[in-house]
């Protein structure tokens, strides 16, 4: 879809504009074109979802998530999905096109958004079922595809193709406008004395061979926040992170690996940070057989790692890395050992101290203190004491922030606490738990990695109490334009009357 400017009126207001085309908007979008959940028919078949109160059913459910409504949508969607087990969804779903809702979905790339961007051939951390959309079973479009689920897992590059043609086969096309980039989402007043948001930015398009840039600007009563958070890496705030051998995403990595410039001759890699993306780097090194020094701030024992709450039978390759920092730690006091000169294979007689994992050593509860030019990294333990490191390349993977620039002081008055950074999982967007309108702004909501949700299992039922809430609005908006035109009516119709009696 192309885009233009525009000006304000009444027929170009739309009632929903939402930013981001990752998983979180094409589900939404999925919903607000007519697409009904209902209880199945031993429940209550005749009371779609969108008609009932969230907030009484949510009463007593409890989940993986900290938000309800998204608790119950998954339970409803996916019964004992948390056991990996494939059961019947309790929900019918039926095309109903009266509900639909005018609405425009913006996104940079192509539908499924970050997902195109990610490494195409790790395996994701959900189970395959987790990652589908209401509408279109992942396996069945696997087998489709003819490609097979690795433990029940699949590949990013197949997740993204899967959103994509989410879109095509449910007929959600003609709502998406691709290659777009929103710079500015503000509220505007009109002549009649309402206000409406308006969005503005540009649009990648052709022209005669070239890429353009385009300007538009589109109006709507509400506006959905539904980028996620993977915009922008978080930075240590150290001595020498900008050096040009520190980075700060796992492409990175791949391109060093890729142009030849990282081998297993070079010195070794530093990975700083205990979370999957960490994990990943690790092994991707690892099997290229350079060596690896791996940091992180937490023990190997706190079970707030991500690799303490995985099942080790689905997730093997990171419980090996979990391993791998346990048993092959750093131990403050010993001389470091240079991994550039250690065997890749450990020797038979054992007389290496690490010879679990050869080449690869962690530093638990360490920080990094500063880098510098001469490619040196100074870590430092929790009792102040440091370690230098010899790198070839430095990795901070420490998690990333949503980039929110096209709002008001880039969003940060709408976080819980609007003090510090947004953060998926330390300071998400205040919103209503079972309205997902943020709390200090009335028509924007968010949901998704915005509202703490990292798994797209649970960012459903964001999109179902979006949608139940705007359709309420959309009633008491017909209702009372209704009432207005009744009165409208009878005061003409007084009016006739006492000129007749005249």
């Amino acid at each position: 879809m192309e885009l233009y400017n525009k000006d304000t009126f009444c027929d170009d207001i739309l009632p929903v504009v939402i930013v981001g085309n990752g998983p979180s908007g094409i589900c939404l979008s999925y919903l607000l074109s007519g697409y009904t959940p209902y209880l199945s028919p031993d429940e209550n078949p005749h009371l779609s979802l969108f008609d009932q109160d969230l907030e009484y059913l949510c009463e007593g459910v409890e989940g993986r998530s900290s938000n309800p409504v998204a608790v119950l949508f998954d339970a409803l969607l996916l019964p004992d999905g948390d056991f990996g087990v494939d059961c019947a969804s309790l929900l019918i779903w039926r095309h109903e096109p009266e509900r639909a809702t005018p609405h425009l979905v913006l996104g940079k790339g192509p539908p499924g958004g970050a997902w195109h961007a990610m490494e195409g051939s790790m395996l994701t951390l959900s189970l395959a079922n987790w990652m589908e959309l209401p509408g279109l079973k992942l396996k069945e479009w696997m087998r489709d595809k003819r490609r097979n689920l690795r433990n029940d897992r699949a590949t990013p590059a197949e997740i993204a193709s899967y959103y994509q043609h989410n879109v095509t086969k449910m007929g959600l096309e003609k709502s998406f406008a691709c290659g777009t980039t929103v710079t500015s989402v503000s509220r505007v007043s009109l002549e009649s004395g309402c206000s409406v948001w308006k969005i503005q930015g540009h649009q990648r398009r052709a022209s005669s061979g070239e890429e353009i840039e385009v300007p538009f600007s589109v109006y709507a009563e509400n506006v959905v926040l539904a980028t996620g958070t993977h915009d922008i890496p978080a930075r240590l705030g150290v001595e020498g992170e900008n050096l040009p051998f520190v980075c700060h995403s796992f492409w990175e990595l791949e391109a060093a690996i890729s142009s030849g410039r990282l081998d297993r001759a070079s010195e070794p890699v530093l990975v700083v940070g205990a979370g999957l993306t960490s994990a990943d780097a690790v092994l991707a090194a690892h099997h290229l057989n350079t060596p690896v020094y791996h940091t992180f701030r937490r023990p190997v024992s706190d079970p707030a790692l991500i690799f303490n709450q995985l099942p080790k039978l689905l997730y093997p390759e990171y419980h090996k890395v979990h391993q791998m920092m346990s048993q092959q730690q750093y131990k403050v006091g010993e001389t470091v050992v240079n991994l550039s000169n250690q065997p890749l294979s450990s020797p038979a007689d054992g007389t290496s101290p690490y010879t679990c994992y050869p080449g690869y050593l962690s530093f638990p509860k360490h920080h990094v203190a500063a880098f510098r030019p001469d490619g040196k990294c100074v870590l430092e333990d929790e009792g102040g004491i440091q370690t230098v490191l010899q790198v070839s390349m430095a990795l901070v993977l420490i998690g990333a922030h949503p980039n929110l620039s096209f709002l008001p002081e880039h969003g940060g008055p709408l976080a819980l606490d609007s003090e510090e950074p947004i953060s998926c999982r330390r300071n998400p967007l205040d919103v209503d738990p079972y309205t997902y309108e943020c709390v200090k702004e009335p028509g924007m909501y968010a949901m998704g990695p915005l509202v703490g949700e990292n798994f797209v299992r649970f960012l459903k039922g964001g999109a179902l109490a979006i949608v139940c809430d705007i359709a309420r609005k959309q009633s008491k908006k017909t209702s009372r334009e209704l009432h207005n035109k009744l009165i409208e009516y009878l005061t003409d119709q007084l009016h006739v009357g006492s000129m007749k009696r005249h």
